[in-house]
């Protein structure tokens, strides 16, 4: 909450007309008539309009002395967020090297008459590996492996699953080199054995080996409907493949591992039949990040006196990669000024300057006349005329950047073999700078921890600070009294939704980069000898089954379809619960709020039965039905794969 500002006179336009007419008639009691239409009257309520805006600008003084109070303290705007989005990299054809996407390469939107071109920079290198398929097995035995490389070579066909597919078999392929962050085209010649499958929903995973077990891979394109006819299944890899050994054997291993049937999903009844299977590299996907860099420009010229100010050129400054270097010109070449939080611990010859990154204002330290009439300096002052220069910025940031997905289609700078450009996934995170009224509420709480973390309001308010794309933080104590004692900050990023508001749960943990900001700033901040735990949340997955009838002359599909977006909605970590604002940590899941939700969807009758099945989301098991599902205090709810049936009136 902001300190009150006194209101200095809350007279406004009528009470000055009525005060002044009161006193004509206590001074010039002659002039009776006080109607709008006298001249005199006219005259007054000119007077009052002039004085009631003297008044408005005699009451914008304390709003204005309390924003020089907070500049005093140091509150500074929060600069906006830059948005990131996974940009793939599509090759014109498969390479026999390794065609490599240096870091900072350009991307952007098309630009259109009238919207502009939002430009993205890709964060890390990417190295676009060549492969092959060398190894071919099958397990369908835990920890006995079938070999199917000779078979191949001599053109002769092979099972890929057990006679009759079960869970967990598996078809596992070599590559001849681990590929992370690229996407690699299987091609496979399959005859129609695997049949009884839904060619457009088979029972199968794709998996890659991260070093530490099987992580689950994308697959945007399966051509072969369940590896029942001849086609092409293109498979991204995950970032941390690795190369390991398996049946004595070391590759790159991808494998295809049949899944149990969800619903009535159909499954095996025969195991599918390959013939041939090769493996290429066609891309790779890299993080991108919504910002465009700016190199060697100049501010102008010292005036060699004590708290300049520069001003950039593309405002604002957005917090990514290297912080930004002032260089001065000198006899010997440019001398390097670094960049400081504040000028507190400057001396008199320490090279520092102060970044406003929301103005795109650099700030040099000033002069403050000591109490004997001494001058002290908090940081060099460059020589007069020297020109000064920022070696290298990023502008960017801003809710803009959150572009659709497909929308990042041009590649600003040729790289040989690159042929198409894209974002699978729509960009996230981007957000606007600071508000002054938003300063205005954060201020009490500055003022309260003064950068330091002892509360859990604290850590939650500090973490915000370090990272302000994230979607929601909280703080829990675990392990009171004991010497296994810590808080834990729980950190929920902003995800992208889809076409009905559905979640992805690797969507809800935060990259690395974002933790690893959070632990650093907290741990400058948090009281010695107190431990401090940056993760994410556990998440709960809850399956609703059940079973709705419409109302007549209403399509079923479309209440389908309204009903899985509201309990995708309702059930969301970050816009879900009672209140909207995301589940609330530790809350409790009841059959009955299933009801509520489910029949207050336009267009439904009648909820005929309504069933709570908890969820792991990441092995997809199952508990039993339940009416309600406890919730431990640190977790938050996961809609996972709900199932619903609607029957018309």
């Amino acid at each position: 909450m902001t300190l009150p500002a006194p209101d200095l006179d809350d007279r406004r336009f009528q009470d000055l007309v009525d005060d002044a007419k009161r006193m004509v008639q206590q001074r010039c009691p002659e002039w009776t008539d006080h109607n709008v239409s006298d001249p005199g009257v006219t005259l007054i309520e000119t007077f009052a309009f002039m004085v009631d805006q003297l008044l408005y600008r005699l009451n914008r003084v304390p709003e204005l002395n309390y924003l020089k109070f907070l500049d005093l303290i140091g509150v500074r705007l929060f600069p906006p967020g830059p948005a990131r989005a996974p940009v793939t990299f599509w090759l014109s054809a498969p390479q026999p090297g390794t065609v490599r996407v240096p870091a900072g390469t350009e991307v952007a939107t098309l630009r259109t008459e009238a919207i502009e071109a939002v430009a993205f920079e890709t964060a890390d290198d990417l190295e676009i590996l060549p492969t092959a398929a060398e190894l071919v097995a099958s397990a369908i035995q835990p920890g006995r492996y079938r070999q199917h490389r000779a078979a191949l070579d001599s053109g002769q066909s092979f099972f890929c699953f057990d006679q009759v597919p079960k869970p967990d078999d598996a078809l596992l392929v070599g590559l001849s080199r681990a590929a992370p962050r690229c996407i690699v085209n299987l091609r496979f010649d399959c005859q129609v054995e695997g049949v009884g499958v839904d060619p457009t929903n088979p029972p199968l995973t794709w998996e890659a080996w991260d070093g530490e077990g099987w992580a689950g891979c994308e697959v945007s394109q399966d051509g072969t409907g369940g590896l029942n006819r001849p086609g092409d299944v293109v498979v991204h890899l995950p970032s941390n493949h690795q190369t390991s050994v398996l049946d004595g054997r070391a590759a790159g291993w991808l494998r295809c591992r049949v899944v149990p049937a969800l619903g009535n999903q159909p499954v095996y009844s025969a195991s599918p039949q390959i013939r041939r299977l090769d493996a290429f590299t066609i891309g790779g996907t890299i993080a991108a990040v919504n910002a465009e860099e700016f190199t060697d420009e100049l501010l102008g010229a010292s005036e060699g006196v004590p708290g300049q100010q520069f001003q950039l050129q593309h405002p604002p400054v957005v917090p990514f990669g290297d912080p930004p270097v002032v260089e001065v010109a000198g006899p010997e070449g440019w001398d390097e000024w670094l960049l400081v939080e504040s000028f507190a611990a400057s001396g008199p010859g320490d090279r520092h300057f102060v970044l406003d990154a929301g103005q795109g204002r650099v700030e040099l330290g000033p002069a403050v006349r000591e109490g004997d009439g001494s001058l002290r300096h908090y940081g060099a002052v460059p020589p007069k005329g020297a020109q000064v220069r920022v070696r290298s910025y990023r502008s960017g940031g801003g809710r803009r950047g959150n572009v659709a997905r497909g929308a990042i289609s041009v590649l600003k700078s040729s790289i040989p073999y690159v042929s198409v450009v894209e974002n699978r996934r729509a960009a996230l995170g981007g957000v606007d700078g600071e508000s002054v009224e938003s300063a205005k509420v954060r201020a009490p709480i500055l003022l309260r921890t003064r950068g330091r973390a002892v509360t859990a309001e604290d850590y939650e308010q500090l973490a915000r600070e370090a990272a302000p794309e994230v979607a929601r933080v909280r703080c829990a104590l675990t392990g009171e009294g004991t010497r296994d004692a810590a808080v834990r900050v729980l950190v929920v990023p902003a995800a992208p939704e889809g076409d009905l508001g559905q979640l992805r749960i690797e969507d809800l943990v935060p990259d690395d980069r974002t933790l690893a900001r959070v632990a650093a700033y907290l741990d400058e901040r948090r009281v010695i000898g107190t431990r401090v735990v940056v993760e994410p949340p556990m998440y709960l997955g809850v399956t609703v089954v059940a079973r709705l009838v419409g109302r007549e002359r209403v399509s079923a599909q479309r209440l389908h379809d309204d009903a899985l977006a509201a309990l995708y909605g309702y059930f969301s970590p970050i816009r879900g619960g009672p209140d909207g604002t995301g589940w609330p940590f530790g809350r409790s899941v009841r059959a009955g709020e299933v009801y509520g939700v489910l029949q207050g969807v336009r267009g439904v009758e009648l909820v005929e039965e309504a069933r709570l099945f908890g969820a792991d989301p990441v092995t997809g098991a199952r508990s039993g039905p339940s009416e309600r599902l406890d919730l431990p205090a640190s977790a938050l709810v996961f809609s996972y794969q709900h199932q619903l049936m609607v029957a018309e009136a």
